[in-house]
């Protein structure tokens, strides 16, 4: 499957030399860098609904405790 970006010619010209300075294709580059930016919000998303979780029941556990809890004491 194919995909066209319109950039203007300095951004392409700053994108070929960072690819260059990476050694990827720009290819490469564009798809690793969309993935890890949809990887990050990911991340994101769920560390926003963890904190609310914790700041709607803030219990904590010490290390000791969930050891004994999982029975690794």
């Amino acid at each position: 499957m194919g995909l066209s970006v319109r950039l203007k010619q300095d951004e392409l010209e700053l994108i070929q030399r960072y690819a260059e300075l990476k050694g990827l294709t720009i290819s490469e580059l564009v798809r690793q860098s969309i993935l890890e930016r949809i990887e990050d919000e990911f991340d994101l998303k769920l560390y926003e609904k963890a904190i609310s979780e914790f700041h709607n029941n803030p219990v904590t556990y010490s290390l000791d405790e969930i050891e004994q809890e999982l029975g690794l004491q």
